[in-house]
């Protein structure tokens, strides 16, 4: 069974973080069709959070066709998210865990971490080359000319704040 952490300094809505991890326990297997999440009642027990913001994120669940209530008996996983690479017992994932040991051993933080991944994220396609291959996502100017560089200002070309062209100073 699934047990939320509700960080309340976060600035993300709690429903959202109840929202967040189940989707992140689908998408690591921890979760799977038929799987019953816990009850409202459950949840505000172990959180201290109003049981219609348990409610919020379930319907928001629900609506993406993610879980489903039954009247009586509770709300269900309709569907995973998992991918082989993605489980939670995955080579990949024990691989990762080596990888932040290292980081640790480095001196990295939370924060130094998350940066580190999100640039990665940042400089590579989904299918695994580098961004930088395609030139359109090196240079945005290059996939839309509406985002290119103006045409630098010289000195001679502009006389400067408040000044008007061909004023002179004295």
């Amino acid at each position: 069974m699934v047990e939320f952490r509700i960080d309340r300094r976060s600035g993300i809505a709690t429903y959202m973080q109840i929202v967040q991890q189940v989707k992140q326990a689908l998408r690591l297997g921890l979760l799977a069709p038929g799987d019953k999440l816990p009850t409202a009642k459950e949840v505000v027990a172990a959180t201290a959070i109003n049981p219609n913001t348990v409610l919020k994120a379930y319907r928001e669940l629900d609506r993406e066709g993610l879980v489903e209530a039954r009247p009586g008996l509770g709300t269900f996983v309709r569907r995973s998210l998992a991918r082989p690479g993605a489980a939670a017992d995955s080579p990949l994932r024990a691989e990762l865990v080596d990888w932040m040991a290292r980081a640790h051993a480095a001196g990295l933080d939370r924060e130094d971490v998350a940066a580190l991944v999100a640039s990665v994220l940042d400089e590579t396609r989904f299918d695994g080359t580098p961004a930088q291959a395609d030139p359109a996502l090196a240079d945005p100017a290059l996939a839309d000319p509406a985002l290119a560089d103006p045409v630098p200002v010289h000195r001679s070309d502009h006389p400067g704040p408040g000044k008007a062209r061909g004023a002179e100073t004295t």
